[in-house]
């Protein structure tokens, strides 16, 4: 669900900021953080095509499936599955960070593209091509803004998943070190970030199964699919309830309901 008030304060915000910039300017970066399901992608596309932006998603710099292979086989087993900090490229992004911000109206950039059903990136050759300097640019992420946890808070596992393939913590306090290093960096990089608070993580696996039911034109998964997916989201489970809880730093936070309405909006955009 799109919310008007909200695109609206967006909109309010991106007309300042290019104002400030002036014309010549280097556009903003809006980023948009939320769980799975929560619609930033939704929200990142509205605002990108009602503004005359351009809409990234962090999902689409995954590292190569041969780059977690080797990530896995270096650092731990669990980091052969993409999602979590330390699993996506950086360096690309920030590379295509540069190169939007900086283009002039003839220039032609291929944005990266990632395959989720190969679970790999796709070929150059079937990235889509923009032209020229967005407006702004909306970075949408669901781990965009979230904070290092305290190592107090590192030692139980929160699930199944961290108690049987992660009993030493090696993993979680390795994603916790990736927050910690680049990507605040990248954090520092964004000019705003907004964070679709989800209700609690009970709803995220509702939401996940009605996002796949979508996609394949299904009203519900399947009861099996959806026992795999409520494995899968083990993944995220710490670090979704710790954005739930506070752990985020985010100009705005949009509080929603299960129907992913807007319940409450803390804080504000500023110029």
């Amino acid at each position: 669900m799109i919310d008007a008030g909200l695109i609206d304060q967006i909109g309010r915000w991106i007309d300042q900021r290019a104002e400030a910039m002036g014309q010549d300017g280097p556009p903003p970066i809006l980023g948009i953080a939320g769980s799975q399901g929560s619609g930033k992608s939704t929200l990142a596309k509205a605002v990108a095509e009602r503004f005359g932006g351009v809409s990234l998603s962090l999902d689409d710099v995954y590292l190569t499936k041969a780059e977690r292979a080797a990530m896995a086989a270096r650092v731990h087993p669990l980091f052969a599955t993409r999602g979590l900090p330390g699993t996506h490229d950086l360096g690309l992004l920030n590379r295509l960070l540069d190169r939007l911000q900086a283009a002039a109206p003839d220039d032609l950039m291929p944005l990266p593209r990632f395959d989720k059903l190969a679970d790999d990136r796709a070929a150059e050759a079937d990235w889509p091509v923009v032209k020229g300097r967005p407006r702004v640019i909306v970075l949408e992420g669901w781990c965009l803004g979230a904070t290092p946890q305290a190592e107090a808070d590192l030692v139980a596992p929160i699930n199944a998943l961290e108690a049987q393939k992660d009993v030493g913590g090696e993993w979680r306090r390795a994603v916790n070190a990736a927050l910690s290093q680049p990507y605040l960096r990248l954090r520092a990089r964004l000019d705003a970030l907004v964070f679709l608070k989800t209700p609690g993580f009970d709803v995220v696996l509702d939401w996940r199964c009605e996002q796949e039911a979508g996609l394949i034109g299904q009203d519900a998964v399947s009861p099996e699919r959806r026992a795999a997916l409520a494995v899968f989201i083990q993944h995220y489970e710490r670090l979704s309830r710790h954005m739930m809880t506070g752990g985020v730093e985010a100009e705005m936070i949009v509080a929603l309901d299960r129907d992913r309405g807007v319940r409450s909006l803390e804080g504000g955009l500023g110029a």
